[in-house]
């Protein structure tokens, strides 16, 4: 008979695909055990009745219960938490009290947040954040995206995601994928309706994102603009005042021109820059030639610029090349990052992400844990 020690000890390794955390954690084990011929019957409680993932949860647990000793055969029962239980698990994941707010803010918060903005659509911002938030992901960090674009969302389509969130009571649950949870007001949206709000309800959606989606302990979140200097660009410095600004542009001179604004809006809501980011900056031909399809030095006159409005250094990160290959990923829903890592493009993706990991993080109002005898 299998031991069931050994069969708690195979369901740690089962992750929850929405929370990422073990199901042992998340009490969602409600009871195994095996009977003298090796047959295991194992009781899982979903979050709720309709969890998308529920078929995920099972082929896992079966599979990692399966290479038990002794195990024969696995029968695994779904049931539903109980009002109780979900509290009791909210407030595991949110903490005592189950208290809502922004977690980003909070003093003990290591995660940087980058707000991915440009002046003008068209330059490229929404491909590279994704590329950016799964070239982190690939590294083994915990990376989120929000969709903060919500008139022209276009995240859930580069990063492939077809499924909605699970609503759990007031919390809800981004989708993962690639390694990365995503939410973007698509998401709830049928088909491609167009979503017409002005700025009032456009705050609310960001700030709903920011406090019910629970994205639990990230390393990097990532937060698509709309173009320009409007309302969700205030809202952002408003919600998430230590979110630092990573500008793209191309390298066109009028592009970076109207860029430096939207880099800018940090002398006025105290912001920091990240960075910047010059896309589709050169076309390698056959012969290795590259040509210049948009000029050049737009990005580092950006740069130059940003520093010197600022009055801080504003480093140009990197230069990603026009390549067919960065389309075919947005348009299939893997990022060139995944799909082709070789190339030029995906290399110099790889050197910015790694440029951002590497950035300290802030201590500012972090208890050390240090007294003076």
């Amino acid at each position: 008979m299998p031991e069931e020690s050994l069969l708690r000890a195979a369901l740690d390794r089962v992750i929850d695909p929405e929370l990422r955390r073990p199901i042992t954690e998340l009490g969602m084990v409600e009871s195994v055990h095996a009977d003298a011929a090796g047959t295991v019957d194992l009781a899982v409680l979903l979050t709720i009745a309709g969890c998308p993932l529920r078929e995920t949860i099972t082929a896992d647990a079966t599979a990692e219960l399966s290479v038990v000793p002794g195990v024969t055969a696995v029968n695994v029962t779904l049931k539903v938490m109980s009002t109780e239980q979900r509290e009791q698990l909210k407030e595991m994941l949110r903490g005592p009290g189950g208290q809502r707010g922004i977690p980003f803010n909070e003093p003990n918060s290591l995660t940087k947040v980058y707000a991915v903005a440009s002046g003008k659509g068209g330059v490229g911002k929404s491909s590279v954040t994704v590329n950016l938030a799964c070239a982190l992901a690939a590294q083994g960090l915990r990376v989120g995206i929000v969709d903060a674009d919500v008139h022209g969302f276009s995240v859930p389509s580069l990063m492939g995601i077809t499924q909605a969130p699970t609503r759990m009571d007031d919390m809800i649950l981004p989708p993962v994928a690639h390694g990365v949870k995503v939410i973007s007001i698509g998401m709830f949206v049928d088909g491609n309706q167009p979503v017409a709000w002005r700025g009032p309800m456009l705050h609310r959606a960001l700030e709903q994102f920011l406090t019910d989606v629970y994205f639990g302990d990230l390393d990097a979140l990532f937060l698509d603009l709309p173009p320009g200097t409007g309302d969700i660009a205030i809202s952002v410095a408003q919600l998430l005042p230590k979110a630092k600004i990573l500008v793209v542009t191309t390298p066109q001179s009028a592009a970076a021109e109207v860029a430096e604004r939207a880099g800018s809006i940090a002398t006025q809501t105290g912001q920091s820059l990240a960075g910047v980011v010059e896309n589709m900056s050169y076309l390698e031909l056959e012969d290795g030639q590259k040509l210049e399809v948009f000029g050049n030095g737009g990005g580092e006159s950006l740069a130059a610029r940003l520093s010197a409005s600022t009055g801080t250094q504003v480093p140009l990160l990197g230069k990603i090349p026009l390549q067919v290959s960065l389309r075919e990923g947005a348009d299939s829903g893997m990022p060139v990052v995944l799909s082709q890592p070789a190339t030029a493009a995906a290399r110099e993706l790889e050197k910015i992400a790694a440029s951002l990991a590497a950035q300290p993080r802030g201590l500012s109002g972090r208890s050390l844990g240090v007294s003076v005898k």
